[in-house]
C-alpha cells in the first residue's frame, strides 16, 4: 500500500513551496486524492512527478 503525504511533506520533499505543490495538483501534473477534506498525495505520485520531470529534461 502507498504511503500518503501531507502538502507540506511533498513540499519539503520537493524543496519547493506549499503553493507550488497544490498548483501542481491544480494542474493535473501531480495526483493527489481528498480523505474526508484533507488532501493527500501517494508516495507513488511523488516518485511519477519526478520522473516524467527528469524524463523531460533528458
Amino acid at each position: 500500500m502507498a504511503e500518503l503525504l501531507t502538502v507540506p511533506e511533498v513540499a519539503a520533499r520537493l524543496k519547493i513551496g506549499r503553493t507550488k505543490v497544490y498548483d501542481l495538483i491544480r494542474t493535473n501534473r501531480l495526483v493527489s486524492i481528498k480523505v474526508d477534506g484533507c488532501r493527500r498525495i501517494p508516495n507513488d505520485a511523488v516518485g511519477a512527478f519526478i520522473r516524467r520531470l527528469t524524463g523531460e529534461a533528458a
